[in-house]
């Protein structure tokens, strides 16, 4: 009895003995390829996106000074007073609105005299007044060459000082936008041209950092890791970089 029941069991032990061979082959490719898919998922390229715009100032500040010194406090404030009422005239007449000009409050500085060793004494010698004047406004060319002229005003017997203009845009913060978005663009494209030279395609965006602006002269190569913000030009180029990460796919 026991014979006839043996190739029985033969067969039954062979084929099970196939059904756990075939499964952990099937279950080793499902690894491997379960792997395989997670190390493909994990690879990565990183590339920077850049994007540069040339822009012109909108806004102008521009500062004087007028400055008067005497030995007698009151006449040395008559004559601040008269030259500065001067110096306004000056920019009214040449173009500017009475309302684009903003006066500051005077300084007063009292010196004294020193004693024949150098040291200095409580004895008044005179006083220095100085006294600001501040103007904004949309015409850059106008700012421009008004700082220059101004200083005509020493010709009268005005102590006159002309700083030099700082030149703004309005839509700065517009600009930045539209160049963060040109150099993601700009980034995707080199991530392209890399990977359709090395056999690998690009896929989703893993991660994405914004480094600093660069607002400089035209033609400048000057960068600073911190940023740049140059207001000594009318003409300006803005430039932005992005650094960007894709994953790959082979």
């Amino acid at each position: 009895m026991n014979d006839i029941h043996r190739p029985y069991d033969r067969l039954g032990l062979l084929l099970l003995g196939l059904s756990l061979a075939f499964g952990m082959i099937a279950t080793a490719f499902l690894v491997t390829t379960t792997l395989e898919r997670l190390k493909r998922s994990n690879e990565t390229i990183t590339v920077k996106g850049f994007a540069e715009r040339r822009v012109t100032s909108d806004i102008a500040v521009w500062r004087g000074q007028v400055t008067a010194r005497g030995e007698d406090l009151r006449a040395c404030y008559e004559t601040l007073s008269r030259d500065m009422e001067r110096a306004r005239a000056y920019l009214v007449q040449n173009g500017l609105e009475p309302g684009q000009i903003e006066l500051s409050s005077v300084n007063t500085m009292t010196q004294y005299r020193q004693n024949e060793k150098g040291y200095q004494t409580h004895e008044i010698a005179g006083y220095v007044l100085e006294q600001s004047l501040t103007v904004n406004s949309p015409d850059v060319r106008k700012i421009a060459q008004l700082s220059k002229d101004a200083t005509s005003l020493i010709s009268e017997g005005i102590a006159f000082t002309s700083f030099p203009p700082e030149y703004y845009t309005s839509e700065f913060d517009r600009i930045k936008i539209d160049l963060l978005w040109e150099a993601t663009s700009n980034a995707r494209l080199r991530a392209e041209q890399f990977a359709g030279s090395s056999g690998i395609h690009v896929g989703d965006l893993k991660s994405a950092s914004q480094g600093v602006f660069q607002v400089t002269p035209v033609h400048s190569t000057e960068i600073s890791s911190y940023g740049m913000y140059d207001t000594s030009s009318i003409e300006k180029s803005v430039k932005a970089v992005v650094t960007i990460q894709y994953a790959i796919q082979k």
